[in-house]
Formats: structure tokens, C-alpha cells, sequence
């Protein structure tokens, strides 16, 4: 690196993009700019990657810059002022654009009737004028700021196109309204197009309010994701509690944790006791015991207990920190095919008005003493049957109908990318807890040493209903019914890292691991050992009863798999996809589980960047990767895959990561939706074809090269009916997605 130079990469919303073609110009405006080197315009979240030299140029140039070519940079100095600004421009271009298209419509429908029933009245024109002119001018016209300000930066995008093919034909309408002689003289007719004009802008503008609707939706992953993290934080000073702001912490600074708080840095227990809910940072269900010398992590929630930390790290070092930095550098990357998509729609524009424009000159040379009006008529019947209004629809269109299809299945798609890309992997990534599982421990066994009595199962009940532990729920579920609960619990006491013991009337109960029963020196029959290492072997995790005497009880627990979990995964490998199983549990419970259900990639006691590293280590190896997950901890892995599913009943962050969520906790809608989408990429397929088609072979007419041979001059109009008959036919093909059966 050269000396002197500061480099610096920052991320910052982009504002008024309309197109892929908009990023294109927008990368290409930042790289020209001295000090730039590296500019990545993400169309899709409406953001752009600069890496500049800090010491030679500041953002507000960025920003000048950009806005000079008819777009904005929002560089507010913090993430949350960056986004509650681009939030409050989406929502005031939406309002806009709503107002517009509706109004659009409006003004569009009697034009459209006139200019089909009524072509040659003559106040029919005019009408059709008086109702046209806002419609382009008003209604449209940041198609045509835009256009203009691209024009001045020799560039051209989406509205360049749309601002040509709209102006030239209601520039040439007025002038056939007004002056119609001009065509009378030479033999022709004066056609007007005011519909066609006014057709264009309403379309493309409700598709734009469609679509602005639904980037709202979308992208609020971050945000909850710093939410996790509390505003203010009570710290120990001077051996004296105080309420302080989050980035007024220091290192090494002692933290108060109470019951029910979030946790606010990293650090460590250094008094108290309590059980935290880490599933943010683990995605397992069962709260972790914290006592002296555990660590804690910001963003998971204290239980019941209370407890002293140390703050070890702050700030962006916090692992949640990370997580957030992982899941925004991964929402902010581009897939491949989007990156061809970009490349495609930078050199549509430009090619269009080439072909128009050459089309002109050729006929205005050798076209004759008609060579002007015919030239004319060409031209705009080029950019008129070019408006890619088939190829806009070939897409969006299937996906619509496969979206709506899948929500028909319980399965909601909120990435159109991910319905286009998932025909293609081949390799799905489980979380075990909360996907393949419920997530949910309960008591699976229950074996009495001696014969139970209904006093043994009240004990245990009022026991465990004093108890914090995690697992005392699962058995008090268990033992729920027809139970005495006006026993009286006296001493009480929690054994951290062991269990409970309770007093009731005069004798002693306990009830904990195999380090209580231990430490009790009590004697567990064979047959109660055989059955507690059966279920161990299991993967189980075992809990004992026991009095002064001897062991009442042997409990086993665990967290179940879910309905036609193993079904769904039969399903998905004979659909030939290998299947992986990811968890931060204990190897023998990842394995217990794997042998069920026949699955053979299995890596546990995962942190989050460990998944995501599995997930790019299998990406790395020529693998197209679906993640399906259901907690915090699953966020950074699901932002990386190829395609990211979320389970409907897991956290708000994995679901607003994921860009398909199952809203149903049956697995079997993981094939189906892979099914669904090889069925509408089909429908893509064929839907790109045809509008490929009707370009190559329609453009050419357009242009008139079939003139020369029979004399034969596509008529505007025409024109306009046959780019409205190729999306109907492209929407038509659509639509047979309804009736597939999944």
C-alpha cells in the first residue's frame, strides 16, 4: 500500500434507483471518482460498497457526486441514522408512487378506450391529449429527470428507454393531432399513439410500486439484530449501582445482570448464580447454567437468577457484534446470476436506441422521398415493440404465481432469488435444534425403583416446581396431572452444576445427576443403571429422585424429533440433495439423532461462524448450499447460503434472514418448495424464451427489413398490440403454474 494512503471500506444506502442498469451507473460515477478503487453497487438492497483513500477524499464528495447523475448516497455517520433514512425515503417513495400509478390508471383507461373504438375522431384526440400530458409529464417525469440527467453523464438506464419510447411518441401523436396533412399529402395516415405512451408509463410505474412495496418487507434482519443488545446497562462502581449507556462501558468494568435482563457485553461471571437463555448465540433451547467463571455473551437473556460479570469485550468486539457485521457483509454480496443480470441490463438500453437510431438514418438516406416519415414511424415503432415489457414479465410473473402457490403449501417466499436458484442446489445444511427436533425438552421415560405412590409423585412435583432449571418444567409437565400441590417445600436449595434438595415435612429429597446422587453416596439398582446408561447411550440427558435412603426414580429427557422429520429427509435425498446436520449440542446427541434419520454429514458443538465457515467451506467445493435454520445463532450461516429457509416458529431474526420461511413445523414443505421451484425455473425458462424470441423477430420488423421484400412497414400501433399480446402470452404461460401439484 502506498505510503500516506488511508483506505477505507464503508457501506452506504443508495436512494432513486429504479433499475439493475441505475447500480451500474452509480458504481461507474463512484470508480471515476480520484481516490475510489473499488465501487460495488448492490441493486437488490439498494447499496453501495466504496473502498476510498479517507486521506485524500471525504463522503460528501461521494455523495455529490452521485446525486450530480439523478441518484443519492445517504452517509449519515452512524448505521441506525444510515437506515432510519433510507427506511423514511422508501416509505415516501412508495406513498409517491401509489399516488402516481393510481392516478395513472385513472387518466390511462379512457385513453386506451379512445385511442381502440375511436381512433379517427378528431376530439377524440384531443381528449386523449389533455389526458396523456400528466400522465407523461406529471405522473412520469422522474423517468424523464432521470433520463436526462443520465444523458448528460453519457449513460443511459431503464428510463432512458422508457423516456424515449413515451416522449417520441407523444411528441409524434401532438404532431399528427395538430398537423395530420403532413402524412395525408404523402399517402399516409396520421396515427396517433397516445395510448401506447401512456400504457407504457402506468405499467412500469405500478410494477415500480409493486416493487418498492416489497424492499420494505425485507432487510429489517440488522436491526433486530442490534436491538438484542440493551441501551443502557447498570454497572457496579464504588460498590455502588449506576445506570449508564451502553458505549459507556469499559473493559473490565463490573456489570449488575438481574432477572429477565439482557446481557449487554462479553464477559465473565464473577458472583451469583443464574441459568441464561442462549439460544442467540447457540440456538439450543435449554438455558446454560452460569456460575463463577462462566462466560457470557451480549445479546442472550438472564433467567432468573442474578449475577455479577466483568466486561472483557465491547462494542464491535462482541461476538453479536460479529454476527451482525457477518449477516450485513452477506446481505450486501451479489450472487452470480445477479451479477450476469446487471451486465445484461447495462447494455439492453444502449443497444435499443442504437437500433432505433441506425434504423432512422438507413431509412433517411436511402428510404426516398418517404425516407423521413417512414424512418420516423420505424424508429418509434422500434423502441415502442422494445420496451421490454415481455422480458420484464417473463420472470416476475412466474415467480408471482409460484410464490402465491407456495404460500398455498405453507411456504412463504419472500426473495424471488431464492425460488430462482433453489432448482439448482444440492446440498441442504440442517440445524438440528428447533428444526429436525422441537426444540422443547420433555420426559421421554420414567422408571420407579420401587412401585410408585401418589406422595412420591407430589414430592417430586412440588420440588421441581421451586426449582429455576431448565429441565424441571419438562417434569413437572410429565407429572402434572392428579397430583397434590398444597405440599409445603421448606429448605430449598439449588446445588449449582448438580441439582436441588428440598425438605418436605420431615424428610430430605434431592433430585439432580449422577454427581448428586454421587455425592449422597446412594446406591443405584442394576436394573435402574442398565435402563439410565441405555438411554444415555441415547443421548438422553438423565435425572434422578432420590431421598436420604435410596433412588426413587430415574428420569430420562430429551428434545424429540419432529412429525415426518425423517419422511422429509428420505424425500430430499432420493430428490438426490445431501443432507448435512449442523448443531451446537453434544457429538453424542448430534449423533443419536443422525442415526435416526439416516443422515451421514453430521458436525456438532457449532458456534454460528463455525456454521457459516461449513456453509462457504462447501460452497468453496463447487456446492450450491440451502440452509435451513431456526434461531439467532443460524442468521450469519443463513445469509451466506444459496438459498436460506427458515422455520416459522424460530426467531424473528432467522426468519427476516432467511429468504423462505416454513410456516408450519412439518418438514415435509422443505421438498416442496425445492419441487416448486424446479417448476417455476421451468416456467422462466420457457416464459425468457418466447420474449427472446418476440424480440429478435419483432425488432427486426419493427425496423422494416421486410419493406424491400413485400412493402410491408410494421405500424406502431401494430406494434404496441404485439408487445401487449407477448406479455399476455408470457403471463398466460404463468399462470398453468397454479394447477401443478407440489
Amino acid at each position: 500500500m502506498v505510503s500516506g494512503k488511508k483506505m477505507e471500506q464503508k457501506d452506504f444506502p443508495v436512494l432513486e434507483m429504479s433499475c439493475a442498469a441505475c447500480a451500474i451507473s452509480v458504481a461507474t460515477v463512484l470508480k471515476e471518482i480520484p481516490g475510489v478503487s473499488e465501487a460495488d453497487v448492490n441493486y437488490a438492497n439498494q447499496s453501495a460498497r466504496v473502498v476510498f483513500d479517507a486521506s485524500l477524499i471525504k463522503p460528501e464528495q461521494l455523495q455529490l457526486a452521485v446525486r450530480k447523475a439523478g441518484y443519492d448516497l445517504v452517509i449519515e455517520p452512524s448505521a441506525e441514522e444510515q437506515q432510519a433514512i433510507q427506511k423514511q425515503a422508501q416509505l415516501k417513495t412508495s406513498k409517491e408512487l401509489r399516488e402516481k400509478t393510481l392516478l395513472s390508471i385513472l387518466f390511462t383507461i379512457p385513453v386506451v378506450v379512445l385511442g381502440m373504438l375511436m381512433m379517427d375522431w378528431y376530439w377524440g384526440k384531443i381528449i386523449s391529449l389533455l389526458l396523456t400530458t400528466p400522465v407523461i409529464f406529471y405522473f412520469g417525469r422522474n423517468y424523464f429527470i432521470h433520463a436526462y440527467k443520465q444523458a448528460l453523464l453519457k449513460r443511459a438506464s431503464m428510463d432512458t428507454l422508457v423516456a424515449l419510447s413515451t416522449g417520441i411518441a407523444y411528441g409524434f401523436s401532438v404532431f399528427n393531432t395538430f398537423y395530420p396533412q403532413f402524412w395525408h399529402s404523402r399517402g399516409l395516415h396520421a396515427h396517433v399513439y397516445f395510448e401506447a405512451a401512456a400504457v407504457v408509463i402506468t405499467f412500469i410505474s405500478l410494477g415500480k410500486w409493486l416493487e418498492e412495496n416489497a424492499k420494505q418487507k425485507t432487510g429489517t434482519a440488522l436491526q433486530k439484530l442490534m436491538e438484542l443488545q440493551p441501551n443502557m446497562v447498570r454497572v457496579l462502581r464504588n460498590n455502588e449501582e449506576k445506570d449508564i449507556a451502553i458505549k459507556e462501558i469499559q473493559i473490565e468494568e463490573k456489570i449488575v445482570v438481574r432477572p429477565g435482563e439482557k446481557i449487554a457485553v462479553d464477559g465473565t461471571v464473577i458472583s451469583g448464580h443464574s441459568f441464561v437463555n442462549e439460544s442467540t448465540i447457540t440456538g439450543e433451547p435449554i438455558p446454560a447454567e452460569k456460575t463463577t467463571n462462566s462466560k457470557v455473551y451480549a445479546g442472550t437473556v438472564n433467567q432468573q437468577g442474578s449475577f455479577i460479570m466483568v466486561a472483557q469485550k465491547i462494542g464491535s468486539n462482541t461476538l453479536l457484534a460479529h454476527i451482525i457485521q457477518a449477516v450485513k457483509q452477506a446481505q450486501g454480496s451479489r450472487a452470480d446470476v445477479q451479477k450476469l443480470a446487471d451486465k445484461v441490463a447495462g447494455i439492453f438500453v444502449p443497444v435499443v436506441i442504437g437500433i432505433a437510431t441506425v434504423t432512422f438514418l438507413i431509412w433517411f438516406m436511402f428510404g426516398g422521398d418517404l425516407g423521413f416519415s417512414h424512418g420516423l414511424l420505424a424508429a418509434v415503432t422500434v423502441l415502442v415493440i422494445a420496451c421490454p415489457c415481455a422480458l420484464g414479465l417473463a420472470t416476475p410473473t412466474a415467480i408471482m404465481v409460484g410464490i402465491g402457490k407456495g404460500a398455498e403449501n405453507n411456504i412463504l417466499i419472500k426473495d424471488a432469488g431464492s425460488l430462482e436458484l433453489a432448482y439448482a442446489i444440492d446440498t441442504l445444511v440442517l440445524d438440528k435444534t428447533g428444526t429436525l427436533t422441537e426444540g422443547k425438552p420433555i420426559v421421554t421415560n420414567i422408571h420407579w425403583v420401587n412401585e410408585a405412590t401418589a406422595q412420591h409423585h407430589a414430592v417430586l412435583y412440588a420440588i421441581e416446581k421451586h426449582s429455576e432449571h431448565p429441565l424441571a418444567q419438562a417434569i413437572t409437565t410429565a407429572l402434572e396431572t392428579n397430583n397434590d400441590k398444597s405440599l409445603i417445600v421448606t429448605d430449598f436449595k439449588s446445588l449449582p452444576g448438580m441439582g436441588a434438595e428440598a425438605r418436605i415435612n420431615t424428610e430430605n429429597y434431592a433430585v439432580g445427576n449422577y454427581k448428586l446422587i454421587e455425592s449422597k453416596n446412594l446406591h443405584l439398582p442394576e436394573p435402574a443403571q442398565q435402563l439410565a446408561n441405555k438411554w444415555q447411550s441415547e443421548a438422553k440427558t438423565i435425572v434422578f429422585f432420590a431421598n436420604n435412603k435410596q433412588v426413587l426414580a430415574v428420569f430420562a429427557i430429551t428434545d424429540t424429533l419432529k412429525p415426518y422429520a425423517k419422511e422429509a429427509i428420505q424425500t430430499l435425498q432420493q430428490q438426490g440433495i445431501a443432507i448435512h446436520m449442523l448443531t451446537g449440542d453434544q457429538p453424542a446427541v448430534a449423533q443419536a439423532v443422525a442415526q435416526l434419520l439416516n443422515i451421514k454429514h453430521v458436525k456438532a458443538g457449532v458456534l454460528p461462524t463455525e456454521k457459516a465457515d461449513y456453509i462457504q467451506r462447501l460452497q468453496q467445493e463447487g456446492k450450491q448450499v440451502a440452509m435451513v435454520g431456526d434461531g439467532i445463532n443460524d442468521s450469519q450461516a443463513l445469509a451466506l447460503a444459496n438459498v436460506s429457509i427458515a422455520m416459522g416458529k424460530g426467531s424473528d431474526i432467522a426468519i427476516d434472514v432467511a429468504k423462505i420461511t416454513l410456516i408450519t413445523s412439518d418438514l415435509r414443505a422443505i421438498p416442496k418448495a425445492i419441487r416448486l421451484s424446479r417448476k417455476t425455473v421451468a416456467g422462466i425458462r420457457q416464459n425468457l424464451f418466447w420474449a427472446f424470441i418476440y424480440n429478435v423477430i419483432g425488432i427486426p420488423i419493427a425496423a422494416g427489413i421486410l419493406y424491400p421484400v413485400n412493402g410491408f412497414l410494421l405500424n406502431p400501433m401494430l406494434a404496441g398490440a404485439a408487445m401487449a399480446l407477448s406479455s399476455v402470452s408470457v403471463v398466460a404461460n404463468s399462470l398453468r403454474l397454479k394447477w401443478m401439484k407440489l
